[in-house]
């Protein structure tokens, strides 16, 4: 019996266990859509293209699955930009359908034609252009094999018209995946892991680094006997939030940028940085002359390329870390770091007593007390999902988190918008988790139409926008670097609790302290997606901050003009 490429293209997606869809349809991708009906997959309208990729993107995070995210040809594809982009700088597994013109049009500058492969080869792992029906099986298989493998990424296919319209006879193929040159899963060489051992077993004050790779990898049990065995303290990206249960005695928090101060002091003062699954970004590292500057360097990764990329490694050793990790924790010795340990603690109860040196701020209207109420009162099992700027870097120092998986925010792109999007796409992976965004003003407004699609869809989220009428963090630079000249970060919103109304949704403001609780409380016992409009101090600042140019021990911290 004959099938069409859509059919195709649908009994082949269903095989590689899609069961949702986030897109927006048009002219190209009609016939992907005319087919679709007969199998039993979702598929989620979204209100805007650049909101699809954002939720396969967060549906991929929370779920571990591969996400996908479905547009039409010509605009429709170059709004995904943005979200494939995320989604590469971050090692997000998601594939992106953008539909084509009929392969005899492609060049002729046909409406809506674009070259997406060509635009999109620089931020995917890989992209397709299929015109031939015959090759629809294969390309969909491979770029789910892809996605998933490895170091993850987004993979886009580019499906022409007639290919999804032709009509051949056909079977599924699921023959063996061969791919000369790909090794996605590389096995540690045993004179690395030896090298690492004997640096591991002479160090006085190591610690780890562990990154989003521990995640990817599933390494979270073995990430902690080996800290329990070694005693090393664990520093966290941002990305690696969760990968270690905050209440456990090893864990230190973020590093970076705006780490805390005792993590980021621990790092300098460090003689072994274990680096696992981490990449060494421009953001975590400070001044790279000035970086641990006393510190032997190990570096496990799966990607060869991050190795010796910013910062020069002593011992490499490539392949699966959870693999890695299981190999080498039974043969090193059981250590005892006690005086290390207790020197960061002393660190870290000197940094939190000048935080809390002013009592009379905890009564203000604060972002850090916000996102502590939300993480102490939000429903369990929970997942925070952010969006970027201040509150992010706030989120992650304040929102704990005892589950892998369970916060999601955009690192390497640093995607404004991001938060909205990517919770929906959580929600929908997670039905059974409550799920928080934590936006500012700024970014909410940029995807804030996506409201709609909760609506539409019935997908419930807490929505807390951290509501100080700036760019928070844009002005936060101006504010430190600029002499305070506040160009074109001040922005003016609607009344986000009319615009929840508007789209049939509950909302709140909260102006004081006190009432913060109860509104977290209200909004868990909703059943459609909450709005809170949180009215916070306009113009606080996030601490610690390292300048770009500055080492991780140069850090701003809390200045006295930030604590009256």
């Amino acid at each position: 019996m004959k099938v069409t490429g859509a059919q195709i293209f649908w009994e082949c997606m269903v095989r590689e266990g899609v069961d949702v869809v986030f897109g927006f349809p048009g002219g190209a991708s009609l016939p992907l859509y005319d087919a679709m009906d007969a199998y039993p997959v979702r598929h989620i309208l979204v209100r805007h293209e650049q909101g699809a990729a954002h939720m396969a993107d967060g549906y991929a995070r929370a779920s571990g699955k591969v996400g996908v995210a479905m547009v039409t040809s010509g605009p429709g594809a170059t709004n995904l930009i943005t979200g494939i982009a995320n989604a590469l700088m971050d090692s997000i597994p998601v594939v992106f359908v953008t539909s084509q013109v009929a392969s005899h049009l492609i060049g002729y500058d046909a409406f809506q034609e674009i070259d997406v492969t060509g635009i999109t080869m620089p931020i995917t792992k890989h992209n397709y252009l299929v015109t031939d029906v015959n090759e629809i099986n294969h390309v969909i298989r491979e770029a789910f094999f892809l996605a998933r493998s490895g170091r993850p990424g987004p993979v886009l296919i580019d499906l022409t018209k007639d290919a999804s319209m032709a009509s051949i006879d056909w079977e599924y193929d699921d023959s063996p995946m061969q791919l000369p040159g790909y090794d996605p899963k590389p096995v540690a060489k045993q004179e690395d892991l030896d090298a690492a051992l004997a640096l591991i077993q002479n160090a006085k004050r190591p610690v780890i680094l562990a990154g989003q790779g521990v995640l990817m990898s599933g390494a979270m049990d073995q990430l902690r006997e080996f800290a329990e065995k070694t005693q090393t303290p664990i520093a966290l990206t941002l990305l690696g939030i969760g990968c270690i249960s905050t209440e456990h005695p090893l864990h230190l928090g973020m590093m970076g940028m705006h780490g805390e101060k005792w993590v980021n002091l621990a790092i300098q003062e460090a003689d072994l940085l274990l680096a696992l699954g981490m990449r060494f970004d421009d953001r975590v590292i400070g001044r790279v002359q000035s970086y641990a500057p006393h510190a032997k360097k190990i570096h496990f990764e799966l990607d060869q390329s991050e190795v010796n990329k910013n910062i020069k490694i002593d011992v490499a050793v490539i392949g699966d870390l959870k693999a890695s990790l299981q190999n080498l924790t039974p043969r090193v010795s059981a250590a005892n770091h006690d005086e290390w340990l207790n020197t960061i603690y002393e660190n870290r109860v000197e940094a939190m007593a000048a935080r809390e040196a002013n009592p009379a701020r905890s009564q203000h209207l604060l972002v850090p007390n916000v996102i502590k109420a939300i993480s102490e009162t939000c429903a369990q099992p929970s997942i925070a999902v952010t969006d970027v700027g201040q509150h992010q870097m706030w989120a992650a120092q304040s929102f704990k988190r005892n589950d892998p998986h369970s916060f999601i925010s955009s690192g390497g792109l640093g995607t404004m918008g991001f938060g909205l999007p990517a919770a929906l796409g959580a929600k929908v992976a997670c039905p059974e988790k409550s799920v928080w965004v934590i936006a500012g003003d700024g970014g909410f407004q940029m995807t804030q139409a996506e409201l709609s699609t909760s609506a539409q869809w019935g997908i419930k989220v807490n929505v807390a926008i951290m509501n100080n009428g700036y760019l928070g963090m844009v002005r936060q630079w101006q504010d430190l670097f600029y002499a305070q000249k506040y160009t074109a970060t001040p922005i003016q919103s609607p009344d986000f609790v009319k615009l929840a109304d508007a789209h049939g949704l509950p909302g709140r403001r909260i102006t004081q302290m006190s009432e913060v609780r109860d509104a977290i409380l209200w909004a868990e016992n909703q059943k459609e997606t909450v709005v809170l409009d949180f009215r916070v101090e306009p113009e606080e600042n996030v601490y610690p901050m390292v300048s770009v140019g500055s080492a991780l021990h140069e850090m701003i911290y809390q200045p006295e003009s930030d604590e009256e």
